[in-house]
């Protein structure tokens, strides 16, 4: 019998589980991918096509890692982070202080309805985030409504590789290894099994990128990281 799902996408469910892991959120991240959430924010934010000045919106922030190192490799953009969990933009706003980092905001917001209006950011990036999106489409059309004409949306998200023994490794850990260590250092039993249930859930790269062109994205192109373990997906408006 198939194990019924313990959460639902963007449900209150989901919501308090992030509040309750929010303590350990960083270390957990760069404990369980051996590091490599380090380069791949440094990836993102390498390959964001901004003005020297622009204005960025980072939705899903989390505790505000992607946008402190996109402010990092863009010091005079400004960027704007949003996020669902109090508890983990509570967590952000105090690093962001303590690095003395200016022209940053973080916010509560929902995704599927942007607080913005229409055709205001150069960049949108999303990182892990997009997959607890409840309606995805309308979410990714209030992306396409905020971004200026020319703007970019970066969506990065976890995959499995292509190569199939990678695949095979990959699938083992992330299956069998990652969600009881995952769930010990969150103290948070079945977050990662949410984790894993989600990441599966998620469509193939053939059928997303339809769901951005669908929403009027053009010229996306897909970018690779480490073996296919994740994905940046990068469109324009």
């Amino acid at each position: 019998m198939k194990k019924e799902k313990q959460f639902e996408k963007n449900s209150p469910s989901v919501k308090k589980l992030f509040e309750k892991v929010a303590f350990s959120y960083d270390l957990q991240n760069s404990v369980l991918s051996m590091g490599m959430d380090i380069v791949w924010r440094k990836r993102l934010s390498a390959i964001l096509d901004i003005p020297s000045d622009g204005l960025v919106l980072d939705a899903a922030t989390g505790t505000g890692e992607v946008a402190i190192e996109i402010k990092k490799q863009h010091p005079e953009s400004r960027i704007i982070g949003i996020d669902f969990a109090p508890s983990m933009l509570e967590i952000g706003v105090k690093k962001i202080r303590a690095a003395g980092t200016g022209s940053m905001l973080l916010a509560a917001g929902d995704i599927c309805n942007l607080p913005f209006e229409d055709n205001r950011f150069h960049a949108i990036t999303i990182s892990f985030g997009i997959r607890n999106v409840e309606n995805r489409p309308k979410g990714i059309m209030e992306f396409y409504r905020v971004l200026r004409p020319g703007g970019l949306l970066y969506i990065m998200e976890f995959a499995y590789p292509d190569n199939r023994f990678i695949k095979y490794l990959y699938s083992f850990y992330f299956r069998h290894i990652l969600p009881p260590v995952g769930n010990f250092i969150a103290k948070t039993p079945g977050s990662y099994d949410y984790l894993v249930e989600s990441v599966d859930g998620f469509p193939s790269p053939e059928n997303f990128t339809g769901e951005l062109s669908f929403a009027g994205f053009r010229e996306i192109e897909i970018f690779n990281l480490t073996f296919g373990i994740a994905r940046i997906y990068r469109g324009v408006k």
